[in-house]
């Protein structure tokens, strides 16, 4: 009888994303085949086997490499806030946001294809991925990531691991970075203006039209009500002309504080964790009486 290890339990889980105590008996029936043990999971438990895979990854982290004007910033998720600050997932996020600067992968396909090994696993990101779910017991996945390499300086800056901000500026790096710390405290919506996406101005026009009707004032008052709400809106999510969030007097905006340092910022990227994903509310009561359930009956 072949002896089942640790390591091989948990490469079976990355491969199949089935039970630990379910990779163990397979492979015990498998006589240690790891094909073999697969196969016979895939029998049993069907697709239940997939579970683990298709469970919300709400929570993680964003990580950013920096060197000169090649950069990148990245968001790995995890399914809770408890593995996001796990030290191998941690060192798995850095190592891909490094992979993308180094070598620019097309997208997250290209990047789980490219070569990487890490805690005995690979010798593609891909299945190291797959490993890390299987030893950690959680689904992870790759959401998205940006890439630098076009000469512009780069400033960048990690509130923690949940938000990050990369800026490309000309003058005064120092400047830049405090720039970059104020985007990841006020989250601009855009650098002026007349970038912000027009489905947010129409929907904060919607808004102050429906709140000036209410006052009963005449249609032209009305009309500069909404314009005026409007003008507001757009100062209070453009970068530029956002209250520098150092500012001594509490007036300067960021494009004064800028012009103060000699500097041009050219744009910004805003990543927070888990932004725009359906977050899951387990009942956990219920969860450990099923996994209970499912242990007497095994």
């Amino acid at each position: 009888m072949a002896a089942i290890t640790a390591s091989m339990v948990a490469e079976l889980r990355g491969k199949t994303d089935a039970p630990m105590m379910e990779c163990k008996k397979a492979l015990t029936e498998a006589d240690g085949d790891m094909v073999r043990a697969e196969e016979i999971l895939r029998v049993k438990l069907g697709n239940k086997a997939g579970k683990a895979a298709s469970r919300i990854t709400a929570e993680g982290v964003i990580a950013a490499h920096v060197a000169g004007s090649n950069g990148a910033l990245i968001e790995i998720n995890c399914e809770t806030d408890f593995v996001s600050k796990n030290d191998t997932f941690l060192a798995f996020a850095a190592e891909l946001a490094k992979l993308v600067a180094e070598k620019n992968p097309a997208d997250v396909a290209a990047l789980a294809a490219l070569p990487l090994a890490m805690e005995t696993f690979g010798p593609t990101v891909e299945d190291v991925r797959k490993g890390l779910i299987g030893k950690i017991g959680e689904n992870m996945s790759i959401r998205r990531f940006k890439r630098w390499d076009g000469g512009a300086k780069l400033a960048h800056y990690l509130h923690g691991t949940r938000i990050g901000v990369v800026v490309e500026f000309d003058g005064d790096a120092v400047a830049a970075k405090d720039v970059a710390m104020h985007v990841a405290a006020m989250k601009p919506a855009a650098l002026s203006s007349n970038e912000v996406a027009a489905e947010l101005v129409e929907k904060e026009r919607k808004i102050a039209t429906e709140k000036a009707a209410e006052s009963g004032k005449p249609a032209d008052i009305v009309a500069k009500m909404v314009e005026g709400s409007v003008q507001k809106f757009l100062k209070e999510v453009s970068l530029l002309d956002q209250v520098f969030v150092k500012a001594a007097d509490g007036k300067q905006t960021v494009a004064q504080m800028l012009k103060d340092k000699g500097t041009t910022v050219k744009a910004f990227t805003l990543y927070v964790v888990g932004e725009g994903i359906e977050k899951k509310t387990d009942d956990f009561a219920a969860e450990v009486a099923a996994q209970v359930a499912a242990a007497k009956g095994a």
